[in-house]
């Protein structure tokens, strides 16, 4: 193989081994966002409602503020057994290209490099003890005065996958 292209290969997968990383490390990043949301429905109709389909989740309530009219649920988040397959079948694509490359620029070692495939099942490790973890979503409702085509005005932070999930099923508009 040509002397320049040897190099320039690796300076490539290198660089396709840090893309990796920072996506690896990205799965698990909190994506925790706050929304404002409004529906026809009264606030005496709506709570019921977001409690049912919090509890349908598995959130349970974790605090409530009567004086705030707001409420904090708390769930456990299970890491994805597919994500953490398919973060260690990335990784193991990518360690396999820079042992491939090793081996080319680095004859003497053979193909002692394919050791590092060894190193991709650590994504899906990661990703699986860091995506576990305690989620909160808190709720404030409260009557909508200044919009008189929706009654209740909620605000709402929590994930936001679940900000999705909860205005999809409730049929709630943003604000």
């Amino acid at each position: 193989m040509d002397n320049a292209v040897l190099p320039s290969t690796l300076l490539l997968t290198l660089l396709l081994i840090v893309g990796q990383v920072f996506f690896i490390r990205a799965s698990t990043k909190d994506r925790t966002e706050k929304a404002q949301l409004v529906s026809t429905q009264e606030e005496t109709i709506l709570l019921p409602l977001i409690k049912e389909y919090f509890q349908s989740r598995y959130y349970r309530v974790a605090e409530v503020d009567p004086e705030q009219n707001q409420v904090t649920f708390e769930g456990f988040v299970r890491p994805s057994l597919f994500l953490a397959a398919f973060l260690t079948l990335l990784a193991f694509v990518g360690c396999l290209c820079l042992a491939l490359v090793l081996s080319q620029l680095l004859p003497n070692f053979g193909f002692a490099s394919l050791g590092l495939l060894l190193l991709s099942p650590l994504s899906g490790l990661f990703y699986w003890k860091k995506a576990g973890r305690l989620e909160k979503v808190v709720l404030k409702v409260e009557s909508s005065a200044s919009n008189p085509d929706f009654s209740s005005c909620i605000t709402v932070v929590a994930h936001r996958d679940e900000l999705n999930e909860l205005q999809q099923a409730l049929q709630l508009k943003i604000a």
